[in-house]
């Protein structure tokens, strides 16, 4: 059935299905960053997505340093979810601002049927996480801006990141933690703990809490599974921009080839075929809703 004729889910069973989730199972959480590469995570046999700022903003040509407002992510977050029907997880960074502005965010994320939001601890401007020099907020006022979330947005399903590690250590950590927590956090997200002890440590010290580990390559973070971070306690394994490294280092080469060789025949078999491609879109699903288009047939490329 093409979107135009599926009935749209609920924002609050968006809600509660990503709660069940979390309460069953340690759950990998992919990154997506538009209505494809959803498709593409639900195809997988994903249950859950995250719209992952970092991915977000170099999809439109920008670094992670807060520099996308609410619009742009809300208009996003809708996309991706009427897409794939899934409970998305929506970074929000540090909220866009204020109390006011980040209960602003929660409310038109609701309207977009998103699952919940991961708001963090940094002041603006805010790095990626695992960076040096971070500018780190008093605790009291993402304990504010929980509070207010919780108020305009109850069922949204929130997940409050700290980035306290690197100048507060695991105290610090898990002392926001349970701040947050009390403002009415449903999970906690410890951002860039660089070694399995430091993430067997916050497991420890915030026993039933559900907590998300990031598994995301390339940083603070050693190369670690989701089966071992369950195992130490964590709910949550979360790999933000993996697909969109992938997929950029495959565009950088097509573009390659294409400039040295002037084809990209090398290349045909890495290819999603079009076959391939019109199956994730639902395409014939369309052109059968619309009794005037005549059903296509796929050309026989020969390549």
């Amino acid at each position: 059935m093409s979107w135009l004729g599926r009935e749209a889910v609920p924002q609050v069973e968006h809600a509660r299905a990503f709660r069940a989730l979390v309460a069953t199972e340690c759950i990998v959480l992919p990154g997506v960053w538009d209505g494809l590469s959803a498709l593409l995570a639900r195809a997988a046999g994903f249950r859950a997505l995250y719209l992952s700022g970092a991915a977000y903003t170099a999809s439109r040509g920008l670094p992670d340093l807060g520099l996308i407002g609410i619009e742009e992510v809300v208009e996003r977050a809708r996309e991706i979810v009427r897409a794939s029907e899934l409970p998305l997880i929506v970074d929000i960074d540090t909220g866009y601002g204020g109390v006011l502005n980040a209960a602003r965010a929660a409310r038109e994320l609701v309207e977009a049927r998103v699952a919940g939001v991961q708001i963090e601890d940094q002041q603006q401007p805010k790095k990626c996480g695992h960076l040096s020099a971070k500018l780190l907020a008093p605790p009291e006022e993402l304990e504010q801006k929980v509070r207010a979330i919780k108020q305009v947005a109850p069922q949204l399903y929130v997940i409050a990141r700290t980035d306290a590690f690197e100048q507060e250590g695991i105290e610090g950590v898990v002392a926001r933690a349970r701040r947050y927590l009390a403002a009415g956090a449903d999970a906690i997200f410890p951002e860039a703990l660089p070694s399995e002890e430091a993430f067997r440590d916050v497991a420890a010290a915030l026993p039933g809490v559900t907590l998300l580990a990031n598994l995301t390559e390339f940083g603070r973070t050693p190369a670690l599974a989701a089966a071992q971070v369950a195992e130490w306690g964590y709910r949550i394994a979360l790999f933000p921009v993996s697909a969109l490294r992938v997929a950029a280092k495959a565009m950088e080469r097509l573009y390659r080839t294409l400039a040295a060789e002037g084809t990209s025949r090398s290349l045909v078999a890495e290819m999603q075929t079009r076959a391939e491609l019109y199956e994730l879109l639902g395409y014939f699903d369309y052109e059968e809703f619309d009794a005037t288009l005549a059903r296509s047939t796929l050309p026989e490329w020969q390549g």
